[in-house]
């Protein structure tokens, strides 16, 4: 399987065989991080019966009496209810706004800001962190948005794992092997 150097990222590599893992509803089970496993996991879930095989690669794996074909896509067995209230993460921080700074846009050294400043009372939460880059987050400082007349683009807010999921689909990763293609962003609305 040749594939350009280009189209891989770190994290999903051609040549690591990974399979898309899909719910038994045929929905992936997150976007972002898009829902793989490596193919030694997937093999084992296989034969403990746990997922089907829903396509291949033309790759397989041998043993002395036995071959099976790598799996590129495998959907549970057992519908897994998705979570509606997503982890209060960096990352998810982060994916949130769309990995920019939320002062000036910035997408490189990206950090996180309260809005009212931890010494003043402000928690780690939802509502009072942005993602913020450093010059930006060093700037503000300890001040209130008022007092250093830095304001947000977007105030913060607790997203829904859609709203997550809707914003992973702009972070694509750069390697999607076409068996995949069928079973990602079928629910995003049609352009006429």
């Amino acid at each position: 399987m040749e594939v350009e150097e280009s189209r891989l990222n770190v994290h999903v590599s051609a040549s690591g065989f990974p399979a898309l893992v899909l719910n038994a509803d045929f929905r992936p089970l997150s976007y972002y991080p898009l829902s793989l496993w490596c193919w030694q996991d997937t093999i084992k879930a296989v034969f403990l019966e746990r997922v089907n095989i829903v396509a291949n690669y033309d790759r397989a794996v041998h043993s002395p009496s036995f071959e099976m074909k790598l799996p590129s896509v495998v959907s549970l067995k057992t519908f897994v209810k998705p979570s509606t209230h997503p982890a209060f993460t960096r990352f998810n921080v982060f994916l949130r706004d769309r990995f920019s700074c939320q002062y000036c846009g910035e997408r490189e050294d990206l950090t996180f800001d309260h809005i009212l400043p931890r010494s003043r009372g402000g928690h780690t939460t939802w509502d009072n962190v942005v993602a913020a880059c450093s010059p930006c987050n060093l700037r503000k400082g300890n001040l209130t948005p008022q007092e250093s007349k830095m304001w947000p683009s977007q105030m913060p807010f607790q997203p829904t794992v859609h709203h997550l999921h809707k914003n992973g689909r702009l972070f694509p990763p750069n390697y999607l092997h076409d068996s995949w293609l069928d079973y990602l962003y079928w629910d995003t609305e049609l352009e006429p």
